[in-house]
């Protein structure tokens, strides 16, 4: 979608694809930025394309997108549902000029040691898949097209890469937008204290009461929305397409 030299880049969960975002790309895009909302390797199709995956996957086609997206725009804005939003925080670590990063509900920290050897030992067992955990709306009837069925070793080497990212939390500059659900059955807001803790940019952050995870499909996706374009737009100057 393009619009003037502001660019936005938008980036969708573990196991979804861009449905859950679409939305919040189409209200950027409205507002006039140049909206790029890539397909994540191995989502969007089967998930026996995605079984294969792995963090190094989806950092590089994320940095690709953003690269290519830096190119054509005066400044860039990355905006980040879940692992969407770890692949906020990782590339606002490598590429402080980044304008404004807007996460919601993001992962930036691993789930207990209980849980890691939980997975380990489904892994040691044979397994490959894990039911799904796609579609945390409150939303009475709202869907999100996610996977049915969670690949352990692609979710593995997420949280092997959330550790990481939470390492290098101080390394983060840009300024943050992020959005918490208090009820999410997904990802502990944790990761949210956590960025606001350890960040060295300004931040603002929002807490949803009534919408669960997958929040930009949920009972606060307006706001959300309406939010996200008011922060953004007033940290990236318009110059014009």
């Amino acid at each position: 979608m393009t619009g003037d030299a502001r660019g936005a880049l938008v980036l969708h969960g573990f196991t979804g694809n861009p449905q859950s975002m679409r939305g919040l790309a189409l209200a950027l895009a409205d507002a006039g930025f140049t909206v790029e909302m890539p397909l994540l390797p191995g989502h969007g199709t089967t998930v026996a394309d995605m079984v294969p995956t792995r963090w190094k996957d989806w950092s590089d086609a994320a940095e690709a997108a953003y690269t290519e997206l830096a190119a054509r725009c005066d400044s860039v804005a990355v905006v980040g549902l879940s692992m969407g939003g770890s692949l906020g925080v990782w590339l606002a670590q490598r590429h402080p000029e980044i304008a404004a990063l807007v996460l919601v509900n993001p992962l930036v920290s691993p789930p207990d040691a209980d849980t890691l050897a939980f997975i380990d030992a489904m892994i040691d067992g044979g397994d490959e898949l894990a039911p799904g955990v796609g579609s945390d709306i409150a939303l009475e009837g709202a869907v999100e097209s996610a996977y049915p069925e969670l690949p352990l070793r692609a979710v593995r080497s997420l949280f092997a890469a959330a550790a990481e990212l939470e390492e290098g939390l101080g390394a983060v500059t840009s300024p943050l937008l992020i959005f918490t659900s208090t009820q999410d059955h997904v990802v502990d807001p944790r990761s949210s204290e956590l960025l606001v803790e350890r960040v060295k940019g300004p931040v603002e952050r929002i807490v949803l009461d009534r919408s669960f995870h997958v929040a930009t499909l949920d009972y606060d996706k307006d706001e959300i929305e309406v939010r996200t374009v008011e922060f953004v737009s007033g940290l990236l100057a318009s110059t014009g397409a």
